[in-house]
């Protein structure tokens, strides 16, 4: 069995287990509260993980470019600092859907 297969047939066994809270009924909804929180918390980390990884190779790679050549500082820091605003944005957009779990559903 290749490598893909059992990753998708590890997949498929995962959502079969899981789809069954999925169509539980609507009492149950207090019970699972704390799943909430958990899916909070785990995007959030997440997100924050991702992203803090995205900024330290985007700082990184800038920084060995203008130590390659600092004439280039100026057309290398403008980009770097657009792309980290674009970074931070997933952050950014995690921390709201992570609000929207906990204050509206």
């Amino acid at each position: 069995m290749s490598k893909v297969t059992r990753i998708l047939s590890l997949v498929a066994a995962i959502v079969a287990v899981f789809s069954v809270s999925a169509f539980a009924a609507d009492g149950a909804a207090a019970e699972k509260s704390w799943a909430i929180y958990l899916a909070a918390g785990l995007g959030m980390g997440i997100a924050a993980f991702g992203t803090g990884l995205g900024q330290g190779k985007a700082v990184a790679s800038a920084v060995e470019g203008i130590s390659r050549n600092p004439g280039a500082s100026g057309k290398i820091m403008t980009p770097m600092i657009i792309g980290l605003a674009m970074i931070e944005s997933l952050a950014i957009y995690a921390l709201v859907i992570s609000l929207i779990l906990l204050f509206v559903v």
